[in-house]
């Protein structure tokens, strides 16, 4: 009797250390897994993309359709005259349309830190950006048929000098303080497109976010930039050319960060996930 007691006493001290351990384990898990600040890498969530644009062939396979479409309706606007009066133009962006800056994407991902001016200027006077893949050529056909070509970018003012000797080093046309209009006291680009209308009729426009076309999607939402793009469908790939653009963007800070700079990383994680369209 004394030796059962010690056998029934001993199953159940392990059956209550068993079903001690199975309780407490679901608490250890979603402590473990609860994000901070700290645990959540400031652009590892833009890895994906960043070797997309460095790697993918078909980032430059799109980047080509893109400007081979350019040049086609080019050569359609062209073989109709030009009956306004006025000389042809193209105006096109610079960053990520012409110029390609995934290296500055990828170093911030590695130095884990945020989009500063400074780290920005430090990137650009190393003047490493690479053409977009068929940029170049497009462009410089365009100067050959005796079409302007206008740069309006949202680049500082204080760094015309050196962006304009970057453009000049890679070969693109049309360098010169009359054809290149930096941002000064907005971002939007509605006033400098106007700008250039004045003495040209623009015939394209090149970008790589849609408020390098027109001012209905300059600080929209996602539904309302979606609208927009749908009511302007007939102008992409005539008037409007569209390059990829997938490491940022409008699409990101107006569309999925709402316009808001101060979401914490977590806040951003967070709502990242939320806009995840499931099933």
């Amino acid at each position: 009797m004394k030796q059962f007691k010690i056998k029934n006493s001993y199953m159940v001290f392990c059956l209550l250390l068993f079903f001690g351990c199975r309780t407490t384990m679901p608490e250890q898990t979603s402590q473990s897994t609860q994000p901070s600040s700290n645990s959540i890498a400031k652009r590892e969530y833009s890895v994906q993309s960043v070797l997309w644009v460095q790697h993918a062939a078909e980032y430059k396979a799109l980047c080509y359709q893109a400007f081979n479409v350019a040049k086609f309706q080019l050569d359609k606007v062209l073989s109709e005259g030009n009956n306004t009066g006025k000389p042809l133009a193209i105006v096109t962006d610079i960053d990520e349309t012409i110029f390609d800056n995934s290296p500055y994407e990828a170093k911030l991902i590695t130095d884990n830190v945020e989009y500063s001016h400074d780290t920005w200027v430090e990137w650009e006077q190393l003047q490493k950006a690479k053409p977009i893949p068929g940029s170049l050529e497009f462009l410089n056909y365009a100067e050959s048929k005796g079409v302007q070509v206008f740069y309006i970018s949202n680049i500082s003012k204080i760094q015309e000098d050196l962006t304009m000797e970057h453009l000049k080093n890679l070969g693109f046309p049309n360098v010169d303080k009359q054809h290149i209009l930096f941002r000064d006291k907005t971002s939007g680009k509605e006033e400098r497109r106007q700008t250039v209308s004045k003495d040209n009729t623009i015939v394209m426009l090149l970008g790589d976010t849609l408020s390098d076309f027109s001012n209905v999607f300059d600080n929209k939402s996602t539904a309302e930039r979606n609208s927009a793009a749908q009511s302007l469908k007939e102008k992409f790939g005539k008037e409007f050319i569209v390059l990829p653009g997938p490491t940022y963007g409008d699409w990101e800070m107006k569309g999925i960060y709402e316009g808001n700079y101060k979401w914490t990383e977590v806040q951003k994680d967070s709502i990242r996930k939320a806009k995840l369209i499931t099933y």
